[in-house]
C-alpha cells in the first residue's frame, strides 16, 4: 500500500487547473498556475508517480451516450467469492462499477443500460453469476452530486509551502 502523498498549495493549484482546463498541456498549466514548465511537469510526473493522478481517461457521459437508465446494485456474494465476483462483473459490460463493502451487502455496483428491458437483462446477468447469492437494486432518477474530487482534496491542509517563487509571491 502506498502512503498517501503530500500536495501542497502549488498541487492543488496544477490540478484545479487540470479540472478546469481538461485539455490543457504543460505549457498552459504553466501559464495558468504561473510556475515554471519544467516545474509544472515534474510535479505533474510526482503526483503520477505516487498515484494521485492515477489516469487521463475521458469522463464520459453514459447518459449522454444513449445510456440513460443507471441503477445501484447491492449484492451479497457466496463466502469467499471476492475474487470470483469480480471476474464475473467485469464480464458484464452493463457493470460500470463494483466495491467490496461493508455492511447489509458485500458489493456494490453501478450499472448502466439503454432502457429498463437493458437494465433487467443486466440485473438477470448479474443474478446468474454463480458467486451472487441476492441482489438488491435501486434505479438512478437524476444526478444530484456529479462524480468529483477536488472539493475533498481541498480539504486537505498542504504540505508547507510551494517552493516555486512565481507561485509563492502571488499566493
Amino acid at each position: 500500500m502506498r502512503l498517501p502523498a503530500k500536495l501542497d498549495e502549488l498541487d492543488l493549484a496544477i490540478l484545479d487547473a487540470m479540472h478546469e482546463f481538461q485539455k490543457a498541456g504543460i505549457l498552459e498549466l504553466s501559464r495558468r498556475t504561473r510556475v515554471a514548465r519544467a516545474t509544472v511537469q515534474a510535479r505533474i510526473n510526482r503526483m503520477e508517480e505516487s498515484g494521485v493522478i492515477a489516469s487521463y481517461d475521458p469522463q464520459i457521459d453514459v447518459t449522454a451516450a444513449g445510456f440513460d437508465v443507471q441503477a445501484f446494485v447491492t449484492l451479497e456474494i457466496a463466502q469467499g467469492a471476492l475474487d470470483a465476483v469480480s471476474e464475473e462483473l467485469t464480464a458484464i459490460p452493463g457493470v460500470l462499477e463494483a466495491y467490496a463493502t461493508t455492511g447489509s451487502g458485500d458489493v456494490l455496483c453501478r450499472i448502466g443500460a439503454d432502457s429498463h428491458t437493458g437494465l433487467q437483462a443486466v440485473l438477470l446477468n448479474i443474478d446468474r453469476t454463480g458467486s451472487v447469492v441476492r441482489s438488491h437494486s435501486v434505479i438512478v432518477l437524476s444526478t444530484v452530486i456529479a462524480r468529483r474530487t477536488m472539493p475533498l482534496l481541498h480539504t486537505l491542509t498542504p504540505a508547507g509551502t510551494a517552493k516555486a517563487p512565481a507561485y509563492r509571491e502571488r499566493h
